[in-house]
């Protein structure tokens, strides 16, 4: 069941057609999404059909339930982006999907249905970085985005640091070594019983809290880098909750999450800071699930701003997997010649590297069946 659309504006309005048209389909996890976009930049469909009703009882995404909803669903989400995009099959110019990395069989349903697709349609495929794609999303609104620039990409799997030097030169400063920031999240919203998902539960019950109540630490694994660390944090919580009941003391929920939630905000924003004074780029990004934060959002932009660094922040709805972004990525590819063949397989632990390496490495030099 389709779950969720929208049809952001564009520049110059959506319903232009300047520039290659690229559906793009994302299965990396419990979304079925598929979006089109035009020249990279305008944002003409997405269509996001969720499955958090379907994974809530369990707290947490179930791999083969994701997977046979992946089934069900993809088909008609991407009939109804192409319907909300007005395009037809003869006026795509590739199909872009996601390689990795994600959940095994989610990955495959939707690179199966892109390669048939592909096939049935004569088009390219591309395969994408999901987190490549996260960090294209930054292309899908205005103003135009400025390079160089780094880019703070955090989701429930995944918080990484990222020079974007160009459309094929992305370089990872740092990444995290355990727990991501919205896997944490998640586990403290579940030591406190806040329901699945936890992000935005956490999110919303830390408004009412006093985020100086607990002095929850503070991560560095090494003190001249920037890799992330989020397993203790999560611990101390943990610990700090322990130790209260023990003591027939039950903590205010809102102060945990209020303190817990300024922990996780004040490393992600103090780290993506000074690896924008280190490479001396002018602008900070934000992309991924965790994106959607307010906190983090009203953070970074204040921080940074107060820097004089121009701070870019997606819309909630390209916080989010999506489909758009994954197409959004896939133009830039093809509009730097590269595409996959149809033999292009899922990779489930893909590390993210400069997209000629990465995104193109499997089939850059193939030919692509269908339409050159």
């Amino acid at each position: 069941m389709v779950g969720e659309s929208g049809r952001p504006q564009g520049p110059a309005g959506a319903a232009g057609r300047d520039g290659a048209l690229i559906l793009g389909i994302e299965t990396s996890c419990d979304e079925t999404a598929a979006g089109v976009v035009a020249g990279g930049r305008r944002l003409l469909s997405s269509v996001v059909a969720s499955q958090i009703e379907i994974h809530r009882p369990y707290g947490g995404v179930v791999p083969e339930v994701a997977s046979r909803q992946h089934l069900e669903n993809l088909m008609p989400v991407v009939r109804r982006a192409l319907e909300e995009a007005d395009v037809r099959w003869s006026d795509l110019d590739a199909i872009a999907v996601t390689r990795g990395p994600g959940l095994v069989g989610a990955l495959l349903v939707g690179l199966s249905g892109a390669k048939a697709l592909a096939w049935a349609h004569g088009l390219p495929l591309v395969g994408v970085h999901h987190l490549t794609g996260h960090i294209y999303a930054n292309w899908l609104f205005e103003p135009e985005p400025e390079l160089p620039a780094v880019c703070l990409v955090v989701s429930g799997g995944h918080s990484d640091l990222v020079l974007v030097e160009g459309h094929d030169r992305l370089r990872v400063l740092g990444r995290t070594r355990d727990d991501a920031a919205g896997e944490a999240f998640d586990k403290v919203a579940r030591l406190l019983g806040l329901p699945y998902p936890g992000g935005p539960e956490i999110d919303r019950l830390a408004r009412r809290g006093d985020p100086s109540a607990f002095a929850f630490p503070r991560s560095r694994p090494d003190p001249d880098g920037f890799d992330f660390s989020f397993s203790g944090l999560k611990t101390a919580v943990a610990v700090e909750l322990e130790r209260a009941r023990a003591a027939g003391r039950e903590p205010d929920p809102a102060d945990v999450a209020a303190s817990f939630q300024e922990a996780v905000v004040d490393v992600l924003v103090e780290r993506a800071l000074e690896a924008a004074a280190r490479t001396r780029v002018g602008s900070v990004w934000l992309a991924g699930g965790v994106a959607a934060n307010s906190a983090l959002r009203a953070r970074l932009a204040e921080r940074a701003g107060r820097l004089g660094l121009a701070v870019r922040i997606p819309p909630l709805a390209l916080c989010t997997d999506n489909g758009a972004m994954i197409a959004a990525a896939g133009a830039f590819a093809r509009a730097a010649g590269r595409s996959d063949p149809l033999d292009l397989d899922a990779e489930p632990e893909w590390p993210l590297r400069a997209p000629a390496e990465a995104e193109g490495a499997a089939g850059a030099a193939a030919p692509a069946r269908g339409r050159p």
